[in-house]
């Protein structure tokens, strides 16, 4: 067996209605003066008002940072870190974005280390606040994955990953994600599905059996119930079966990491602010295409290692095939299905269903573009099973043009 590493959170709590005992799971580890970062919408919904009611009556004292945007850019990381040096502790509580602020608030805190010089794998320097994560979606798996994305500039992105930011405890509770809009549970969801895919098929040298048996059973698990989701959004069980999967799915890409469908969504996302969940599933099913296909003849060179991705892919399916036929089977459907189910507002103010990058007003010129900016994404491509260039970027692109 190849020597590996694997990192996680060191605690895990799961349960509906632990959100209700936050104060007392958080007053242990970040002391009595805390950093509370979400984002408007959290507050807007009427989420936040309750927590943070929960953790005052704990007796702790609390500060709101509540200006987390999609995609963070370094500014509000640089405001949140600001506000956290002068607390004990920070609590991330929302989508991705707001846990990947708080744990880089937390480190820049702590570390006063400069943000530019924490970018990239392995640089950043401790020590940092402690820090309790709570998640608010079914997708993302940001509690316990060591990797805080940030959009540098105009559009691109970069990341900071190191086990320094993994959180002292993630608190898991199903019932924060019953309001959900549909749309937003089918990205999220397929975004959780998509980090389980590639983490089985990673190219990376850290690629472990760990991994491989979090990654099958977080699609086992999110295969079976995201339809379900979708169409009952107050199923607990299914919301409660969405988030356990995500965060094993989490676990497996913050080990075995992600490749090309993140590569090519990032650039979508810094550009046209198309949310990454469904950025990942407008490229999924061609960027699984250009890897799975190795044995017809396509445009694309073909390597001389493809058969280690089609061994894989093709134990993945197996697995998916003996835990359960007709699962496996709806797997598939649900990765096509729910795209029809990623809806968002148009450009006239009205939902519209998003299918091909056109339907997010991608233009055909900018593809281009969109795949030069891909090849910025190193980190990400070098894991995935078959080299990515400019020109394969561009076709993928094309094809879900």
């Amino acid at each position: 067996m190849t020597p590996f590493t694997f990192n996680t959170t060191p605690s895990l709590r799961m349960g509906a209605g632990l959100a209700r005992q936050l104060g007392e799971i958080v007053k242990p580890i970040c002391g009595e003066n805390i950093l509370f970062v979400t984002d408007p919408g959290m507050v807007a919904n009427g989420l936040v008002g309750p927590v943070v009611n929960t953790l005052r009556a704990a007796g702790l004292r609390v500060t709101i940072f509540d200006q987390v945007q999609a995609d963070p850019p370094e500014a509000i990381i640089l405001q949140a870190a600001d506000m956290a040096r002068h607390v004990s502790g920070v609590v991330g509580f929302g989508g991705g974005s707001s846990l990947d602020v708080a744990k880089l608030a937390a480190l820049l805190a702590a570390s006063g280390q400069p943000l530019a010089e924490a970018y990239g794998i392995g640089n950043a320097k401790g020590p940092r606040l402690p820090l309790v994560l709570v998640p608010t979606t079914s997708g993302t798996g940001s509690e316990v994955t060591p990797i805080s994305i940030v959009t540098t500039g105009a559009s691109e992105k970069m990341g900071v990953v190191s086990p320094l930011i993994l959180p002292d405890v993630a608190v898991l509770d199903p019932e924060l994600t019953l309001g959900l809009p549909a749309h937003v549970t089918a990205a999220t969801g397929i975004d959780a599905m998509v980090h389980a895919i590639e983490a089985y098929a990673s190219a990376n040298p850290n690629n472990n059996p760990v991994s491989r048996a979090l990654a099958v059973e977080a699609l086992r698990l999110m295969g079976r119930v995201l339809q379900r989701a979708v169409d009952t959004p107050g199923n607990i069980e299914a919301r409660s079966d969405m988030m356990l999967g995500s965060m094993l799915a989490g676990q497996a890409f913050a080990n075995s990491p992600v490749a090309a469908v993140h590569a090519l969504a990032y650039p979508i996302g810094g550009h046209y602010k198309v949310p990454h969940g469904l950025s990942n599933a407008l490229v999924l099913p061609h960027v699984l295409r250009f890897n799975a296909l190795m044995l017809k003849r396509h445009r694309w060179p073909m390597p001389n290692y493809c058969h280690m991705c089609s061994h894989r892919c093709l134990t993945l399916v197996w697995a998916m095939l003996l835990s359960n036929l007709l699962r496996a089977w709806r797997l598939l459907a649900v990765i096509v299905g729910c795209r029809k189910t990623c809806v968002m507002w148009g450009s006239r103010k009205r939902l519209c269903r998003c299918w091909r990058l056109r339907d997010v007003g991608i233009e055909k010129e900018a593809l281009p573009m969109l795949a030069c900016d891909a090849m910025n994404q190193t980190r990400l491509l070098v894991n995935n099973p078959r080299p990515v260039d400019e020109a394969a970027a561009l076709a993928i692109y094309e094809a879900a043009w």
